[in-house]
């Protein structure tokens, strides 16, 4: 199947993307994938270094006659984001991604594609290896940890790049040109409990929430796709509405930047249990209508099961259950400047409770800065009138948006030339890694564009054959028409 992918058009894309998908580089991990860089680029006998973080840099010089053009600085993220179905026997840190052809689409069996960033890599590799396409001096940037705090473009040095334009290559819709995200910042609640024993005669129970679609927590947040955490709260919610439950576990969601896909719980139950399982199932029919067109495959099951002997106490569970509901999770504020866009939000990512101890993780992003930290803090109250403890971490700023930029214009040009329509200019709900870039390179004129990904931080991902041929073709033309210096 590796070899389908490597005969696809365009053959120099598709190949080292097929390469790149058989290192494994998880966030946080990218040691292998650093070198597999390095290597890359020293075989080429290009200048090849790795900065004090581990963020990779190659430069090319122009092809003949374009060595008066601005100096493009060619940007794309190393690490991937790592999700798997629960059935998916799979090994990220030491497996490489089995993709095959579906159609005009590549997808991975029962994982994330690693096509974000992994076609922006692919593409920005297929430009330094070959001799045939017009480009200006170049500088690729390929940046470490993304997905999960963009300590790369955090720790880039500045003046360590001399380019006076950056091309993203991070956007997943192929008719979008992006010049503007948002920021984002990470909370985490954390509390102890002291174990209580499972009371004589109690009836254990696992309820399991799957089979959601989940996404990306920026790009897909506005779809109205289920999260787990919040399904299985409101089940556990209604659960001990009705009767005596004693909660022993959950562990719901994943990654901060991912919606959270599925959860399991672990509870007994002493006292009205006929009621509290008539109350769980009234609930699992109203969150299945509320969720019929978005989620068809959402799947809710109860089942009796053996539990730990020890459980939490009736107060600690309580207040538990009550911050949990009243986490904000979803579109908080849409922009009033710019149509369609989300402008804060925030994704209730990751529960944990389990022998005393309590975690809670949410990301919240917002394109304006005080919106954002509106956010945080009524999130943060809300988690602290519980008792927990709240920290605020990984805070990263937007990327304004600059309607006059000059690469935009060559950008909106090249695309109506090539393609007979206009693009999309727009600003996303997503994390680029354009709005830190530019807090060391003020002067820098930054875009963002890429081909067609579904799916992205899920098992789903996704992306269109057809589409890569278009960004390569709109990638290649830009390059031969950069401005001179």
């Amino acid at each position: 199947m590796q070899m389908d992918i490597q005969n696809l058009e365009p053959k120099a894309v598709w190949n080292y993307f097929s390469k790149l998908n058989a290192v494994p580089r998880p966030s946080k991990k990218e040691e292998r994938v650093i070198a597999f860089m390095m290597d890359f680029g020293s075989s080429l006998g290009l200048e090849t270094s790795k900065d004090r973080v581990g963020n990779v840099i190659i430069r090319k010089p122009a092809t003949a006659g374009m060595e008066d053009r601005k100096t493009v600085v060619l940007q794309s993220h190393l690490d991937m984001v790592h999700q798997k179905n629960n059935d998916t026997v799979f090994n990220f840190d030491e497996q490489g991604i089995e993709m095959y052809v579906d159609g005009d689409w590549v997808k991975a069996r029962g994982t994330t594609l690693g096509a974000d960033n992994g076609m922006g890599v692919a593409a920005i590799m297929a430009i330094l290896a070959g001799d045939e396409i017009p480009h200006p001096p170049l500088e690729a940037l390929f940046t470490i940890d993304e997905e999960t705090g963009m300590t790369g473009a955090k720790g880039l040095e500045g003046g360590l790049l001399k380019g006076s334009i950056l091309l993203n290559l991070d956007t997943e819709e192929d008719d979008e040109i992006d010049i503007g995200c948002a920021g984002g910042v990470d909370i985490t609640a954390t509390g102890n409990y002291i174990e209580t024993d499972l009371p004589s005669g109690a009836k254990g129970y696992q309820l399991l929430v799957n089979g959601l679609q989940g996404g990306h927590s920026g790009m897909d947040i506005h779809r109205g796709f289920g999260n787990a955490n919040k399904i299985m709260n409101r089940l556990l919610f209604a659960a001990a509405d009705k009767g005596s439950i004693h909660l022993c576990e959950i562990d719901g969601g994943g990654l901060r930047n991912a919606i959270p896909r599925e959860s399991v719980a672990r509870f007994a139950i002493t006292g009205s249990e006929e009621k509290v399982l008539a109350g769980i199932q009234e609930m699992i029919e109203n969150i299945k209508l509320e969720l019929r067109i978005t989620e068809p495959r959402l799947n809710i099951s109860l089942s009796a099961q053996d539990l730990p002997s020890k459980c939490m106490g009736n107060d600690a569970q309580g207040k538990l259950l009550r911050a949990v509901q009243g986490v904000h999770n979803g579109v908080f504020a849409m922009s009033t400047s710019i149509k369609d866009l989300v402008e804060t939000s925030n994704n209730l990512a990751r529960v944990e409770v389990g022998k005393g101890k309590i975690k809670i993780s949410c990301l919240t992003r917002s394109s304006v800065e005080s919106g954002k930290l509106n956010l945080a803090s009524s999130l943060s109250s809300v988690l602290e009138l519980a008792g927990y403890e709240v920290n605020l971490s990984g805070d990263y700023p937007g990327w304004t948006p600059d309607p006059d930029s000059e690469i935009l214009k060559v950008l909106v040009q090249q695309y109506k030339e090539l393609f007979q329509e206009s693009p999309n200019v727009l600003a996303c709900h997503a994390g680029l890694e354009c709005g830190i870039l530019g807090s060391h390179y003020p002067q820098m004129d930054m875009i963002s564009f890429g081909p067609n990904i579904k799916g992205a931080h899920s098992p789903d991902e996704r992306v269109q054959i057809s589409s890569v041929q278009k960004f390569w073709k709109f990638l290649k033309t830009i390059l031969s028409e950069i401005p001179k210096a």
